[in-house]
């Protein structure tokens, strides 16, 4: 069994950490960090004593930077990394990646076909930066390696073990841990005595207390057609908003659209009428798990799906027209 030293990995800009102290014109009083982690950049945001939100946000730097350690794909002595390279061999692996690759099976179970984590052999074929589209003969022998069904899970009392039967699948859990993830940083920084809580991993949000003066925080659904405008806004005190859309990464080639959500059963992107979606529920972990899935099944589909899932409380999709279609379950239907 493969052991593992993921402390010998770098982290990209790593060293990257900016505290910003509330300023007096803020109403909310809300102390900001910002630092880059999971590709993207994190911000958390709170009220409260100047130095002790300051230590809780290092402390949730910190498990950041473990989690990026056992997660990513990237990093040759992760826990993701070295299941991949273990050509069926069994890995021992840490509980808490025992935990991620437990609920990523879970939703892509509960999923209908629309989310794999054992995608890793077709994504990589892929390049939504430069535009390159795989061959489809490379895309077959790709897809032969494709099945959430190849992981298998044993929770020992001392030891946590993954195998991946397939020799060549290989496991990509960016679409799923950072809600994970996100519910984890604020269970730690809530219970270092943060009352009023905001944490963003590059679009998954979670929030604890809401606002200092007792409204919820205000949460915007961006356009899908540019990220950089909002279409309105969902209001949460307590859980998750998460959004995912086809606007994330796409290129266009020969009149065509190609986004990053692929179809598991033909390694191509989806064909979907949604451009985008966001998901509000009490867990972040949810909220992402299902986010893509919803994407993928279209608004027809996609309506029915959410409105069966307890998980989620509200669901907003957003059509090629640029029209919302919402399922709100916090809106009693009306008696008949």
């Amino acid at each position: 069994m493969d052991t593992n030293d993921a402390t010998l990995d770098i982290i990209p800009r790593e060293e990257d950490w900016r505290f910003k102290e509330a300023s007096a014109d803020d109403p909310h009083r809300y102390h900001e960090a910002n630092f880059y982690a999971f590709n993207t950049i994190v911000t958390f945001k709170a009220s409260g004593d100047r130095d002790a939100v300051e230590a809780a946000f290092l402390a949730g730097r910190d498990a950041c930077r473990t989690y990026e350690r056992l997660f990513s794909r990237f990093l040759p002595h992760s826990d993701i990394a070295r299941i991949n390279e273990s050509r069926g061999a069994s890995v021992v692996i840490a509980r808490d990646t025992y935990d991620v690759l437990a609920h990523s099976l879970r939703y892509c179970e509960l999923s209908e076909g629309m989310l794999d984590i054992t995608m890793g052999s077709v994504t990589r074929l892929w390049d939504f930066h430069r535009g390159i589209i795989p061959d489809q003969e490379s895309l077959d022998e790709a897809v032969a390696h494709v099945g959430w069904q190849k992981l298998k899970l044993l929770d020992g009392d001392d030891v946590c073990i993954a195998t991946l039967s397939d020799p060549e699948a290989s496991i990509d859990v960016g679409g799923t841990a950072k809600g994970w993830i996100a519910d984890r940083l604020i269970d730690l920084m809530t219970s270092q005595g943060l009352e009023h809580l905001f944490v963003n991993l590059g679009g998954n949000v979670a929030v604890h207390g809401g606002r200092p003066d007792g409204t919820p925080f205000r949460i915007g659904v961006k356009d899908p057609r540019d990220a950089s405008q909002i279409l309105g806004a969902v209001s949460i005190a307590n859980g998750s908003v998460v959004t995912s859309g086809l606007y994330e990464r796409m290129f266009e080639k020969d009149g065509r659209r190609f986004a990053h959500i692929l179809n598991p059963q033909t390694g191509m992107p989806v064909e979907t009428d949604v451009e985008g979606v966001t998901v509000v529920g009490p867990r972040s972990v949810d909220c992402e798990g299902f986010s893509t899935t919803l994407c993928a099944l279209g608004i027809e589909y996609g309506m029915d799906y959410a409105r069966s899932r307890p998980e989620i409380t509200t669901a907003v999709f957003i059509d090629r027209d640029n029209v919302a279609h919402v399922v709100d379950k916090t809106v009693p239907s009306a008696s008949k």
